[in-house]
């Protein structure tokens, strides 16, 4: 289960160039067999409650989802709207007995019993997910994800990106550019580093930090730090 990072590249390339709804869902189908998983999702949530996406899943089940509107107790959806890092589905609050049938019902249709997904946030709203999903035992599936980790993240973003093109009344509001410092305190903290430990890579004391960080802030229109890396991401203005 590892992708070739050139033909990763020339399959995001493609997306790049699809002008249909048809070109987004064949990347999706090809990135999938590169990564070699089950099954690679995208799926949009917005801030009205409607929902869409492009994916493997069975049709069947897909269709079951919404009918049951299993959107309201799916531990995936609720973790990851609290997070703004990648999440596997191991880490999620599955004790609830809706959660376990609902896990329970997703296995019977097909779907694997492992999952991995990163939560992108646009604007207006926007909330949606990127997630591969796979059938193969916990150590098997850690070290795809270490592997792979990086690769999915700007897989996530590129699926995002061209969604919104295709929904020009969600695209991104025009914002100021950001400095180079202040893009990289964004990108040290978007992959876990704490306020010290960007502070000491940039060479730059914490009190100079929290200055580019609000500033940053400002130009993004964010309401915190976290919302701020966030914007940033789904914009494109920094990549992990």
């Amino acid at each position: 289960m590892e992708a070739n990072s050139k033909v990763v590249e020339t399959v995001l390339a493609g997306l790049e160039q699809a002008d249909t709804l048809e070109g987004i869902q064949d990347a999706i189908v090809d990135l999938r067999s590169h990564f070699r998983v089950d099954n690679m999702v995208y799926h949009w949530v917005d801030s009205a409650g409607a929902q869409y996406g492009y994916g493997t899943y069975p049709l069947e089940w897909a269709e079951r989802y919404q009918e049951q509107n299993y959107l309201r107790i799916d531990p995936v959806v609720i973790g990851c709207y609290q997070r703004f890092h990648p999440v596997d589905w191991k880490s999620l609050d599955w004790s609830s007995k809706a959660a376990r049938a609902l896990q329970r019902e997703s296995l019977e249709y097909g779907i694997g019993n492992q999952g991995y997904s990163i939560p992108i946030r646009g604007p207006n709203g926007q909330f949606a997910l990127f997630t591969v999903n796979h059938t193969c035992d916990d150590d098997v599936w850690a070290g795809f994800t270490e592997k792979n980790r990086r690769e999915l993240i700007l897989v996530a973003h590129y699926f995002n990106q061209k969604a919104l093109e295709f929904e020009p009344n969600k695209a991104p509001e025009q914002y100021q550019p950001l400095s180079p410092r202040e893009t990289d305190a964004l990108t040290l903290l978007a992959i876990g580093y704490n306020r010290a430990q960007v502070a000491e890579t940039l060479s730059i004391s914490e009190h100079t930090l929290r200055v580019y960080i609000e500033s940053a802030r400002f130009k993004l229109g964010a309401t915190n730090t976290t919302h701020a890396v966030a914007r940033a991401l789904t914009r494109g203005v920094i990549v992990v």
